[in-house]
């Protein structure tokens, strides 16, 4: 073996660990999609939760085998809750919520508050995210320095993206259901709305 190199195993140490590996859930928020891994060991009542493959969390040799357990996820220390419910004998159900929230619901939810674009620019991706209560714009999990104008027919946010110049337009859509339409431009040309 070449001194230097980590072995092939240790690459992948944490999932050769998880053998009460029971639940694992993919979180999409402003700065990110985050992976969400909890183990839950029956017999010994040990709780490890893994936020983006570094443990948040562990219990060893909890006697109460149902509960929850909270952490935060993401540069905005988002909320998250595993709960762990006694379905029958010794079968168990693992539910996660973000801000109080069940996943399905803070999904439907933020698909509603929030606008996402997935893009590829001089070979390197991008995942912009615009909150649109705050008008926050995220890229690939920094929150960007944006300068908002004015414009005839609704609003625009600057932003750079490297040397590409982008900018967010939010038009109304005359239709007061759908409310305002926002749309992506990058370097004059729009970028379709990606579905997360």
């Amino acid at each position: 073996m070449v001194t230097g190199q980590p072995s092939p195993s240790s690459r992948y140490g944490h999932l050769e660990k998880m053998t009460d590996l029971v639940a694992v859930w993919e979180v999409a928020l402003s700065d990110g999609v985050h992976k969400i891994e909890f183990e839950h060991g029956t017999t010994s009542g040990k709780r490890v939760v893994y936020v983006d493959g570094k443990e948040e969390i562990r219990k060893e040799w909890m006697f109460k085998l149902v509960g929850k357990e909270t952490f935060t996820v993401g540069a905005s220390k988002t909320r998250a809750t595993i709960n762990i419910d006694a379905v029958s004998g010794f079968a168990y159900e693992y539910t996660l919520e973000i801000n109080g929230k069940s996943l399905k619901k803070y999904m439907e939810n933020r698909s509603k508050t929030t606008n996402t674009w997935v893009l590829s620019l001089g070979g390197k991706d991008y995942r912009i995210v615009l909150e649109k209560d705050t008008m926050d714009v995220w890229c690939n999990g920094r929150k960007m320095e944006t300068a908002g104008e004015f414009v005839e027919d609704g609003t625009e946010t600057h932003f750079s993206v490297g040397d590409h110049s982008c900018y967010i337009k939010a038009v109304s859509s005359g239709k007061r259901k759908e409310g305002i339409i926002h749309t992506l431009i990058v370097d004059d040309r729009e970028i379709p709305e990606a579905v997360e």
